[in-house]
């Protein structure tokens, strides 16, 4: 896990450096060195389940744990937030929002992992390119392709499927699994607000990301479990590394790198993109964890990777 994570610091320490390489660069490789960081946040956050689960076995259980990482992202980013500080105050409110709101939607979606299985939570964020389309076409008037429509038919099927394979009501069976769905239509609407009207630069704008899920946190982490009892930590020493680690890997160096890739990219793209955390993750639990899908479930969630397919050929024709 330490060797894992040692590794994955070099590729988000990798992901600054090309986001803060590219200016005067024309547009099309702009895009291209875009679509390369949202691929490499997307393997990184494949593996963000681990840590998570770490630190609730460590003593920081329900939302405490990730309201500690964020807020240990948001500290690492402040100095960033307050040299960009003109940018922000410049940058218009639907932007900022937007940004937070991204934060609320990962937050909720690293909680969703602590109740329920890995997978699930993965591809019920997932359908994110669905609310995307939906939301570009009926709230911002983007123009939408066949191919887009069969998109969300075949994704709204795989939920269906994968929910309610068995029988029962297609609808999410716990707390977890309503956090990955919830947490993918936040990120949808959140992605359209940031391509639309963001301006800041990406250290400033991930450091308003960390502080929307720290405010989310805030609210959401009470309502889960009790307040935690600092000196019932077993290990704090151990626990303060997991969470400064995670915090500074995953939400500080590779939101930063996603902050600014979203500002370039459709956020369809941004949402099929990012899917080489489905297999990854998915890949992940099954070997680590022992967390197994059911007939239906895999082939629901294949019908959702289709779907992102689908929602992404239109791009690649055009390109």
């Amino acid at each position: 896990m330490i060797l894992c994570a040692g590794s994955i610091g070099c590729l988000a320490s990798a992901l600054v450096w090309v986001c803060l390489s590219t200016r005067g660069m024309d547009s099309a490789r702009t895009t291209f060195i875009a679509t390369l960081v949202v691929i490499a946040t997307g393997t990184l956050w494949g593996f963000y389940w681990m840590p998570v689960r770490k630190i609730a076995e460590l003593g920081l259980t329900g939302a405490w744990g990730t309201l500690a990482i964020v807020a240990a992202a948001a500290m690492l980013l402040a100095p960033l937030g307050w040299r960009g500080r003109r940018a922000l105050m410049a940058s218009h409110p639907i932007a900022l929002a937007s940004v937070a709101l991204g934060g609320l939607a990962f937050l909720l979606y690293s909680v969703g992992f602590l109740y329920g299985r890995v997978a699930i939570i993965v591809i019920l964020f997932f359908l994110t390119p669905v609310w995307s389309t939906l939301i570009g076409r009926y709230l911002m008037g983007w123009p939408i392709s066949r191919l887009r429509v069969l998109a969300l038919v075949v994704g709204v099927a795989g939920l269906a499927i994968m929910l309610g394979g068995d029988g029962a009501l297609p609808i999410p069976r716990g707390l977890g699994d309503w956090f990955g769905l919830t947490s993918g239509l936040l990120w949808a609407v959140a992605t359209v607000g940031i391509r639309v009207k963001a301006t800041a630069g990406p250290g400033e704008t991930a450091f308003v990301f960390a502080a929307g899920a720290v405010l989310g946190g805030l609210i959401i982490a009470p309502l889960l479990e009790p307040a935690p009892n600092v000196g019932s930590f077993a290990d704090p020493v151990q626990l303060a590394f997991w969470v400064c680690l995670t915090g500074a890997l995953w939400w500080a160096m590779s939101m930063g790198g996603l902050m600014w890739a979203a500002t370039k990219l459709d956020p369809a793209r941004v949402g099929i993109l990012l899917m080489a955390e489905v297999l990854i993750a998915s890949v992940t639990a099954a070997l680590i964890a022992g967390e197994t899908l059911s007939t239906s479930e895999v082939i629901g969630g294949l019908l959702v990777v289709v779907a992102g397919v689908f929602e992404i050929w239109p791009e690649r024709e055009r390109s």
